[in-house]
């Protein structure tokens, strides 16, 4: 009971952290949504990092240590790829969502292209994707409270009691308290991981090379990459994939807009690659649970760091780790649902009501935000990946997006409306087919080369994405020049 009071004890303060961030400010949508744009270096460096250490740290990492082994150091690769192409695309982006006033993902293609239907296009894309990540921070959620409580509180009411402190957390606060909050799940999460990946290694097996020579002897080639399926060529695309996918995240997009100036991007591009090292700790800690807690099979390997730090440490301390993790749940599960409930209303609501103003939208957004909770509970009562599998499933929808974003930022329109959003649905189509049918390329195309066979699927989507884009955009041109239309302009 302990370690369940010192949970509650975190949520409260995070709590009332929200209540602080709001005093003063008038929670239009603008400040609700993005902070009214006045977030400095650290506050935006904060807010980054917590949508990237969430839960899928804390659990889904030590979880793919624990379950898949080397395949698990993906994780760690795709993150510093990303900051690195940061350094000059975040800072574009800023000055033109600066420039337009712009408030949600949405809105970026909305204004590049000049057309509320690809918006809306966009919109429902990223609520798609965005449910799956949801899910994962609310069983994140479930699993922290059930374990910490002893089995006390049940796996389900966890998860409920979850979604209606997230729900009415996001309502109050805005990310101005998601902020305030990161800042306080920082310095929890690095204290908690670095001294778990230290210490459980050196006590049970006496350091990290006895540790992994022990595992070695157990489990023959469970540290290395297979020959087949998790196959390097599996390891380089689902790295290129997440990397290129890391920032289409609409919540990761709009975090963007809250920035003072652009330079806050260049000085996070630069340090946030030196915290990605934390993820080693983590990988550490779910490997000395391979031998220490054996036996978690599927989905309950994201409980493994739960299960080893519950065998070997008080009940106090166990809160301690169990608030962390409630936190990596919080923070980033805040910006989701304000993300989503800010497109539902802007983006799609206001494309289908026009004459609604920036109150009425502000107050749907607010409202949304328990029904998309909801949605997200309900999906998660009723699936059975792990947590890393629906974050991939995610990073598959949301990169179709990538390549119209990136093309719209030249300063000649090389890719037309219809170009891009042919390209966005026949990826996420061909998306939703693979997830579907549970189908791969090693049984529709068995006659392919196994490292062929072995390319993460979001790849052939974001393949077919590309070749569609191209294709329609060289039709609709040619179109437009026998007809003797104006060619599309472009804002830059």
């Amino acid at each position: 009971m302990t370690a369940l009071l010192v949970v509650a004890a975190t949520v409260l303060v995070a709590v009332a952290l929200a209540l602080q961030a709001r005093r003063g400010h008038d929670m239009n949508l603008e400040q609700w949504s993005v902070g009214g744009r006045g977030f400095g270096s650290i506050f935006v460096f904060l807010l980054m990092a917590g949508e990237i250490y969430t839960t899928f740290t804390f659990l889904g990492g030590s979880g793919w240590a624990y379950g898949k082994g080397g395949p698990a150091f993906y994780i760690l690769c795709y993150g510093s790829l990303a900051f690195v192409m940061s350094y000059w695309l975040l800072p574009t982006v800023w000055r033109y969502a600066k420039r337009k006033n712009l408030l949600s993902q949405a809105d970026f293609y909305t204004a590049k292209f000049d057309s509320p239907g690809l918006g809306v296009l966009v919109s429902l894309v990223g609520v798609v994707a965005l449910v799956p990540y949801l899910v994962l921070q609310l069983r994140g959620l479930g699993s922290i409270v059930s374990e910490t409580s002893g089995g006390r509180i049940p796996y389900a009411w966890s998860i409920i009691a979850g979604t209606v402190v997230l729900a009415a957390y996001v309502t109050i606060s805005g990310v101005r308290g998601s902020a305030w909050t990161a800042a306080l799940k920082d310095v929890l999460i690095l204290v908690v991981v670095v001294f778990l990946g230290i210490y459980l290694p050196v006590h049970y097996f006496g350091g990290f090379s006895q540790m992994f020579h022990a595992i070695d002897a157990a489990k023959p080639g469970f540290l290395t990459l297979p020959a087949k399926g998790m196959s390097p060529s599996w390891f380089v695309s689902t790295v290129l994939l997440s990397a290129f996918g890391f920032y289409m995240w609409p919540h990761s997009f709009s975090a963007v807009y809250t920035a003072r100036d652009e330079r806050v991007f260049r000085r996070n591009a630069v340090v946030l690659p030196l915290y990605q090292l934390i993820l080693l700790f983590v990988f550490f800690a779910g490997f000395a649970a391979v031998l220490v807690v054996p036996g978690l099979k599927g989905s309950d390997g994201d409980l493994s760091l739960l299960r080893i730090t519950t065998k070997t440490f008080d009940p106090w301390f166990v809160g301690v780790v169990g608030g962390a993790g409630v936190l990596t749940a919080l923070v980033p599960g805040s910006l989701i649902l304000m993300t989503s409930a800010t497109m539902l209303a802007k983006n799609i609501y206001r494309v289908a009501r026009p004459d609604t103003t920036d109150r009425q939208v502000g107050l749907l957004a607010k409202i949304l935000v328990p029904v998309v909770a909801v949605v997200a509970l309900y999906f998660t009562f009723n699936g059975g990946d792990t947590i890393v599998s629906l974050l991939l499933m995610g990073y598959s929808l949301v990169t179709q997006l990538f390549p119209s974003m990136v093309l719209s930022l030249c300063k000649r329109r090389v890719v037309t409306t219809a170009g891009a959003a042919a390209g966005i649905v026949v990826g996420v189509a061909v998306v939703a087919a693979f997830t579907i049918s549970g189908a791969t390329l090693n049984n529709l195309a068995p006659w392919l080369p196994q490292p062929l066979k072995d390319l993460n699927t979001g790849v052939v989507a974001l393949v077919a994405n590309v070749v569609v884009l191209a294709v329609v955009t060289m039709i609709t041109r040619r179109h437009r020049a026998v007809r003797g239309a104006p060619t599309e302009s472009v804002t830059v």
